[in-house]
């Protein structure tokens, strides 16, 4: 013991160290204990909300609900503020959670048990519109970015706090699975933070534009009101902010606007669709398309009119023989140069060289025609032999 106790030796502190060393341990121990037990609660709510495997009573909170919410240590550190940010809802609740957006929309009319449907004002096909609807083609011609009226109509009052949506989709195979964006120039002279999309609701101030995060679709959506004293129809104003032929947006591909009546928890109740076309002249180019379409019915193909060229018709005369009246008569022709005088007077002595050797042989064969001879081994009768043989 004296040996210990030697220069520089602190008893008091040594016992301090090792005080101090074993209350690190208790600390860290705690921690350990106080991070296993918070992460078993963290596990536990997550199967709970995430993989549900029972579905608990109505209207009552589970029993780990009741834990997260009592437990004082839940409410600090990381987990606590994680859990805090988390709605505390009833568990039935869960499977009335937003379902995730389908990959390829439907575009097929429902008009569902609210007999949901939709009306768009007579404009005609005046070049003064600026939006005008065919309903032979079931399509809808307007001007960028005026006002589209659109009117919905239901036979039945939807549950308290109905959406209406409207979402631009590619009509074409190829297309569809792309997302119908404004093009860069038009988004360059927007300034708002949804001026990536195409289709807009004015005249309202609780509008909602929803980008889908698994297909990344745009959406805009707005709360259904109904028909105001005297009316049956609810209006609805839309927008579109680019032009069908814009580079870099749509270019020229045809889309469709699918128009929905949804519930506050986003469940569709009605569904109907229409083509929209962006122009400069709405009323020309659906008296076009109509034209088009008219002509497509009837076999004829819609091609541009040509002009027609007329084209001379020359009859074909039967040559007729020469007779000889017209062979003897002599003709004087009058030639420039003595050059073309010795070719013509050639060619003319050729012709008159081949007439005669012509006429020549038909006179030959015109004798042999008239004395023919006997028919071989044919004998003479003995009166045709003279009398010296």
């Amino acid at each position: 013991m004296e040996e210990m106790e030697g220069p520089g030796f602190d008893p008091f502190s040594l016992s301090q160290e090792f005080n101090l060393s074993q209350e690190i341990r208790e600390i860290s121990m705690r921690h350990d204990q106080e991070f296993s037990m918070r992460t078993d609660h963290f596990n536990a709510m997550c199967e709970i909300y995430l993989l549900p495997t029972e579905e608990p009573s109505m209207g009552h909170a589970s029993a780990v609900d009741e834990q997260l919410i009592t437990d004082p240590t839940m409410t600090d550190g990381f987990y606590g503020s994680l859990l805090n940010a988390l709605p505390l809802q009833e568990l039935s609740n869960v499977d009335n959670l937003t379902p995730p957006a389908s990959t390829v929309p439907t575009t097929t009319d429902y008009p569902g048990e609210y007999g949901f449907q939709l009306r768009f004002q007579q404009s005609g096909t005046a070049k003064s519109v600026t939006s005008t609807y065919s309903a032979q083609l079931n399509k809808l011609f307007c001007q960028l970015a005026k006002t589209c009226p659109i009117e919905v109509l239901v036979m039945q009052e939807p549950p308290q706090g109905a959406i209406l949506r409207a979402t631009a989709v590619y009509k074409k195979t190829e297309h569809v699975a792309d997302v119908v964006r404004r093009c860069p120039h038009h988004q360059s002279a927007d300034d708002v933070a949804y001026r990536s999309h195409l289709v807009r609701v004015e005249g309202s101030q609780r509008a909602s534009y929803l980008e889908d995060p698994c297909t990344k679709r745009h959406s805009v959506t707005v709360p259904y009101e109904s028909p105001q004293l005297g009316s049956e129809v609810t209006t609805v104003l839309l927008n579109f902010m680019c032009n069908s032929s814009c580079m870099g947006g749509m270019n020229r591909r045809p889309i469709l606007t699918i128009l929905t009546l949804e519930t506050a928890d986003f469940q569709v109740l009605g569904r109907m669709c229409f083509e929209v076309r962006v122009c400069a002249c709405p009323g020309r180019d659906r008296k076009t398309e109509e034209e088009n379409a008219n002509k497509a019915e009837k076999g004829v193909k819609a091609t541009k009119k040509r002009k027609s060229v007329a084209v001379a018709h020359t009859s074909s005369k039967k040559m007729t023989p020469a007779s000889s009246a017209d062979e003897e008569e002599v003709f004087v022709l009058q030639v420039r140069g003595r050059r073309h005088y010795e070719m013509l007077k050639e060619l003319n002595e050729a012709l008159d060289a081949a007439d005669r050797e012509k006429s020549m042989s038909k006179k030959k064969a015109s004798v042999k025609q008239e004395s023919p001879m006997p028919s071989r081994g044919k004998r003479l009768v003995r009166s045709e032999i003279s009398d010296t043989d």
